[in-house]
């Protein structure tokens, strides 16, 4: 009677443990966001403007190296005020390249800033589509496969494609709108 009693209690605990589980979701952001059209032109455009940053920047390296190279093979030839000058024209456009370097490509630069501005309404959308397909299929946790090491797991828990496919229905329906009011203002 008493190993009965185990035993009931055991089955009653499992069946209420199954009952209770959690249903899992799995959805790779990165990927999501690699599927943007309106992303990749965005990434584009800030690839530009790092690609302009590194070129203004190289200008005024070889500016340094250059002015650096005529005061030290002029050294010798300048004299007092001349000498100073010289070495403070130097010593400030290397300290103008370490502060623009710092302004645009340091941890709180002008780049980090713009990919903050860039991938936060991204984020916002897939955290919106995330959300309606966690509510419709009932999952009780999802996991982001490029934020988090997922080892492996079974394709039937992988929501991704679903949550492209409400941010794409989405973003179809907003062009929809756009061309149906500029075709009224017509």
């Amino acid at each position: 009677m008493k190993s009965f009693k185990i035993i009931f209690t055991f089955v009653s605990l499992l069946l209420f443990g199954i009952s209770n589980a959690q249903k899992v979701g799995i959805v790779d952001t990165e990927y999501i966001l690699n599927k943007l059209p309106q992303y990749k032109e965005s990434e584009a455009r800030l690839n530009s403007q790092i690609d302009t940053w590194q070129s203004e920047l190289q200008n005024l390296q070889s500016e340094y190296e250059r002015k650096k190279s005529a005061f030290e093979s002029e050294k010798v030839l300048l004299i007092g005020d001349q000498l100073k000058l010289r070495e403070k024209e130097v010593m400030d456009l290397d300290k103008n390249i370490k502060t623009t370097t710092s302004l645009r490509f340091g941890v709180n630069g002008e780049i980090t800033k713009l990919r903050t501005n860039l991938v936060v309404p991204f984020q916002d959308q897939i955290w919106g589509a995330v959300k309606t397909v966690f509510e419709k299929n009932g999952l009780g946790i999802v996991i982001d496969k490029s934020n988090t090491n997922v080892i492996i797991h079974q394709p039937r828990y992988d929501y991704t494609e679903k949550v492209l496919d409400v941010l794409l229905k989405g973003s179809k329906a907003a062009d929809k709108k756009e061309k149906n009011s500029s075709k009224s203002k017509k």
